[in-house]
């Protein structure tokens, strides 16, 4: 597997990871991988080289800038705030990601998907809500609500949100309400799954109440979520 940072820019320079297996030929589909809200880091990393053993070409972006990484809940809660109260930039960034990858020689550009993991996941809903050229957007954990909610024709886009039941940053009003905007939206491909008794973060093994209490990893959320992904991937890529 080959692996390489990526510079790219948007409103800031972005330094994102890229990973691929070399020893395949033509190009393939592309996944990009949106990070927690401690920034770019090992998990997102990881995530990537997961999903180049699968034989797809994964960019894990960065959407701080500078691969710039949070020391604690009040510079996490700063950074994604700033973003998710300016969904134009948070959405600029995402775009900006997508246009890196799919400018990759090894990507097919007309194949490509996303997946994020909480603040992650909010940014992969963003990208579809503004029409992206995404086959699949799929969200783990990620906070459900927007400024800006998607219209109808707009989503492109299969959606697939995977959640925890009892995940205080998705409470069942925010889920219900991200459901009536998907029916309202007429978005064709939709779906979301909820693991009960899972909290937040679940698909991380560092995620163990220290940091946030209502964040806390379950191998089997985290098992049958990426197997959710993978299905849907199998279908749509």
């Amino acid at each position: 597997m080959q692996t390489q940072d990526i510079d790219y820019r948007a409103d800031v320079a972005m330094r994102g990871y890229f990973a691929f297996d070399e020893t395949r030929t033509g190009r393939r589909p592309g996944v990009l991988v949106f990070h927690e809200g401690l920034g770019l880091g090992d998990f997102a990393m990881a995530r990537a080289r997961m999903l180049a053993e699968l034989g797809y070409v994964a960019l894990a972006a960065d959407m701080f800038g500078d691969r710039r990484q949070a020391r604690n809940l009040t510079e996490v809660a700063r950074l994604v705030g700033d973003l998710r109260n300016a969904p134009e930039i948070l959405r600029g960034r995402g775009h900006a990601a997508l246009a890196a990858l799919a400018a990759r020689p090894e990507v097919d550009a007309g194949r490509i998907a996303a997946i994020g993991f909480c603040f992650g996941g909010s940014v992969v809903l963003e990208l579809a809500r503004d029409g992206a050229d995404l086959r699949a957007a799929v969200s783990f954990h990620g906070v459900l609500t927007t400024r800006m909610p998607a219209v109808p024709g707009g989503v492109k886009a299969s959606v697939l949100v995977l959640t925890g039941a009892d995940d205080p940053l998705a409470p069942p009003d925010q889920v219900a309400a991200f459901e009536v905007e998907m029916r309202a939206a007429q978005v064709p491909d939709w779906q979301l799954i909820s693991y009960g008794s899972t909290l937040h973060g679940f698909t991380n093994p560092a995620a163990d109440g220290s940091m946030l209490r209502s964040a806390l990893y379950s191998a089997k959320a985290d098992r049958r979520s990426w197997a959710s992904m993978r299905g849907l991937f199998e279908e749509v890529l």
